[in-house]
């Protein structure tokens, strides 16, 4: 591996080969960790230069950079930023939609000892062939972009994530860059754990965005919040994204503000991937003036002059409410985020959000990889047994997270000969769990929704992020109904009682947690069997929670 570049170097490296005159705040020293041989976790907002991260480093290691990204849209366009740039090694990418032709040329790409960067789906890496050439290539870097994805308790969990940090060991163990825009402390935890990374560097920066203003709108009835909503997309001011629930309401919508003579376009993942990508595109381009989309739209969405975030419905986590407004104001210029809910729309959510993995479908899947001889996969079991392959591959995850089982580039293997019962109920454990963790994200939301705080604060502090009491650009601001602060920037009547953000705690009853956010008379905490619980504060002893009841 090449020597550690210094800061200079990297700073070069930008100019000379990428053409960006500075870098970031946090980029340099990001860069620097990874050229280190250190792991590295990187929470920057949407638009903050992660990827510059990767592409640098990446550079001055050389031989191969392998870019694990969930989209191929994502992966498109990170390759054209990359191409931009005809001094920087070649960008490749190995997914379900690269030709033969393109295939061969990007293995020769790979395997020629020059640096490169591989772009690949996360599914890619359970490909026996794929895995056993790159194994057998040098890799010095495995990037894991949007890597919340990893992550059990984030908002956008996918269970081929939780094979990531098998496969990089069986790479050799190159360094690990994990990449994120947005990641609670317990988030970052999981990330970390998951990946199997080794006292990683960490940087989070840029969470505050004070360019986008922060409201919320509460309903009485449904005919009335979407008077609302349209009403705020028709007065954006600007390019504007609608995020809904459901697909059905992405068409309801868009017909409505076409309607009003708008140029909108609904998008979610169901729809076919050439009609998506033609949204992305016309979006992109500036052919739309709004998308009414799923939270399936917006990961990787490279659009700097958004004005206007409207939520026509509650998001089933603070996490992915923040990571979608981030999506606003990535030219720094003022913009708005709005959201919309009814008292009942949490417990919809709450409802939807919900799900169990079926004893039969447990039970099953076991006996099959107890049987087996060789590692199985979700479409092989779910061919031989009937049951839908989406079923199947979420019992083998948990399977897998529950350490029964063991993931590997050929598939899912026997770790622990436990009976049938046995795994059945650890799954079920594991489920419950789960259920617990979605139910306290949907009330953290709520919380968020009914404050009588600043509404960036609560954003802020659940990022594990310490802030000043009023952010003045807030609807609890402008109405001045935010907690009064004193000439110091602290609470009035806040308690000094060495409890801070990030602060590791203990409870009789829920365990160990991390104290996600704090406030005169309660504090918020994360655990991680049970979720995010408010707890009163007068209860508890200096930095460790004794025997306190629940606020």
């Amino acid at each position: 591996m090449n020597a550690p570049a210094t800061l200079e170097q990297s700073a070069r490296t930008a100019r000379e080969v990428f053409g960006w005159d500075d870098l970031l705040p946090g980029q340099a020293e990001a860069i620097d960790a990874v050229i280190g041989g250190r792991d590295t976790l990187v929470v920057f907002p949407t638009g903050a230069g992660k990827s510059a991260v990767y592409q640098i480093a990446g550079c001055e290691l050389g031989g191969v950079t392998v870019v694990i990204s969930p989209l191929l849209a994502l992966q498109r366009d990170q390759i054209d930023s990359i191409d931009r740039a005809p001094d920087a090694p070649a960008a490749v990418a190995l997914n379900s939609r690269t030709s033969a032709r393109d295939k061969k040329a990007a293995w020769a790409a790979i395997e020629s000892g020059d640096p490169v960067y591989a772009f690949l789906a996360p599914e890619q890496l359970a490909n026996s062939e794929v895995f056993d050439r790159l194994a057998e290539a040098d890799v010095r870097l495995v990037v894991v972009d949007e890597a919340h994805c990893v992550s059990a308790w984030g908002h956008d969990f996918r269970p081929e994530y939780a094979r990531i940090g098998d496969a990089v060991q069986a790479l050799g163990r190159p360094p690990v860059l994990a990449l994120t825009a947005t990641a609670s402390a317990p988030v970052r935890d999981d990330i970390v754990a998951s990946l199997g990374m080794r006292d990683p560097h960490l940087e989070v920066r840029g969470m505050d965005r004070p360019e986008i203003h922060m409201s919320v709108r509460r309903h009485e009835d449904d005919a009335g919040k979407r008077r609302a909503v349209v009403e705020d997309v028709r007065d954006a001011g600007g390019p504007a994204l609608l995020y809904v629930a459901t697909r059905k309401e992405t068409d309801a919508f868009a017909d409505e503000l076409v309607a009003l003579g708008l140029r909108a376009a609904p998008y979610h993942g169901a729809m076919a991937q050439k009609r998506r990508d033609e949204v992305h595109a016309a979006w992109s381009g500036g052919e739309l003036d709004v998308v009414v989309a799923t939270s399936a739209f917006g990961m990787g969405v490279d659009k700097a002059d958004v004005r206007l975030v409207v939520h026509a419905d509650v998001t089933e986590s603070l996490d992915s409410y923040a990571q979608e407004i981030g999506r606003a104001a990535r030219d720094g210029q003022p913009a708005r985020a709005i959201l919309h809910y009814r008292a009942e729309d949490f417990a919809l959510r709450s409802f939807f959000a919900g799900g169990h993995s079926k004893r039969a479908d447990v039970a099953g899947v076991w006996d099959a990889l107890r049987r087996a001889e060789k590692p199985l996969r979700a479409k092989e079991i779910a061919e031989s047994s009937g049951r839908s392959t989406r079923a199947i591959g979420r019992v083998l995850n948990q399977l897998v997270v529950c350490e029964l089982a063991a993931s590997g580039p050929d598939g899912v293997s026997v770790l622990q000969k436990v009976s049938a019962g046995d795994a059945v109920a650890a799954v079920r454990d594991r489920d419950e769990a789960e259920e617990r963790i979605r139910a306290s994200r949907i009330e953290i939301m709520r919380g968020y929704a009914e404050t009588v705080h600043c509404r960036r604060r609560a954003l802020l502090e659940y990022s594990g992020v310490e802030t000043p009491e009023r952010c003045g650009s807030c609807d609890r601001c402008d109405a001045g109904a935010a907690a009064p602060v004193d000439a110091e920037g602290e609470t009035a009547d806040a308690a000094d009682d060495g409890i801070r953000i990030d602060a590791v705690v203990r409870h009789g009853e829920f365990g160990t947690g991390t104290v996600m956010g704090v406030e005169a008379d309660r504090i918020t905490v994360f655990f991680p069997e049970h979720g995010y619980k408010v707890l009163a504060r007068a209860a508890f002893d200096t930095g460790v929670l004794g025997l306190g009841e629940a606020a």
